[in-house]
């Protein structure tokens, strides 16, 4: 019987490594493309590179013309962790208030919030853009970054929400009789408490602003404060001359990022997802 077992284990791990594999060939399809030369990355199906060259690396960080992709990067990396900081910070003061504390209209207004999760964000496009074109704000990261600091990702609200009203009262008593008051508590007790569910709301933000092009396509306009999104689109040109080899490096530099964050930060990431919405 143990045999037995054991051998339906191995067939099912070799089942789960072989699907897994081949949902990576286009990952690992992508790496290999960006060591082939441009005449060889569609004609040779092959994931090892023959010649192996480090060309569309190197064209590829100098960028299309005075703008060096290392610019994209610095971009990114400013919108994407300005973003972070506001909705770690204003979206659990958000979230502190609607699950700790007593104010009139309360159901309401998280009724409210509730409902802008379900408000596709095209719908609002035009009318952010007016108002942001009249603020003077286009050709800048104000109309990504500002409204972050206005808790307006309610998605990260309800899971703090969530994940608040699962820690025990009797903590937030404990403290209010040594003497803290409702910001003291805000400081010393949820935050510490709520640090797998920050980091998971890090880990959304800094993704979800990394990848999105939608917005940076609609809001800046100049190249040198192009994002990482933008810059890819550059080496398409429409006439049919473009440059495969160094977008496809550049892809690869752009995940980098991304995994590292993600692996890095990854064993509170799973405990974030996994006890939010768990409720004491």
């Amino acid at each position: 019987m143990s045999k037995s077992l054991k051998e339906n284990t191995f067939w099912i791990n070799a089942v789960i490594i072989i699907i897994g594999l081949g949902m990576l060939y286009p990952v690992l399809w992508l790496i290999s493309a960006s060591f082939k030369e441009a005449n060889t990355i569609f004609t040779d199906p092959g994931l090892i590179p023959r010649p192996f060259t480090l060309q569309n690396y190197v064209k590829g960080w100098e960028g299309i013309g005075i703008v060096g992709f290392g610019t994209f990067f610095k971009n990114s990396f400013v919108i994407s962790g300005l973003c972070v900081i506001a909705n770690v910070i204003f979206c659990s003061i958000t979230a502190y208030a609607f699950a700790r504390l007593e104010f009139k209209g309360k159901k309401f207004w998280f009724a409210i919030m509730l409902i802008t999760m379900m408000l596709p964000g095209h719908v609002t496009t035009i009318p952010r853009y007016i108002m942001f074109r009249n603020f003077g704000w286009v050709n800048s990261i104000l109309p990504m970054v500002v409204p972050k600091f206005f808790a307006t990702d309610a998605f990260f609200i309800f899971l703090l929400v969530q994940f608040i009203r699962g820690l025990p009262k009797e903590l937030d008593e404990s403290a209010r009789i040594d003497g803290c008051g409702k910001f003291g508590i805000y400081i010393r007790i949820i935050i510490p408490l709520t640090i797998p569910a920050l980091i998971t709301t890090m880990i959304f933000t800094f993704l979800w602003t990394w990848d999105d092009f939608f917005n940076h396509l609609l809001y800046l306009t100049s190249p040198e404060k192009y994002t990482v999104s933008m810059g890819l689109r550059l080496f398409l040109d429409a006439t049919g001359i473009s440059s495969w080899g160094s977008m496809f490096a550049m892809s690869v530099l752009s995940l980098v990022p991304c995994l590292v964050l993600f692996f890095s930060l990854q064993k509170y990431f799973v405990k974030g997802i996994a006890t939010t919405g768990i409720k004491g």
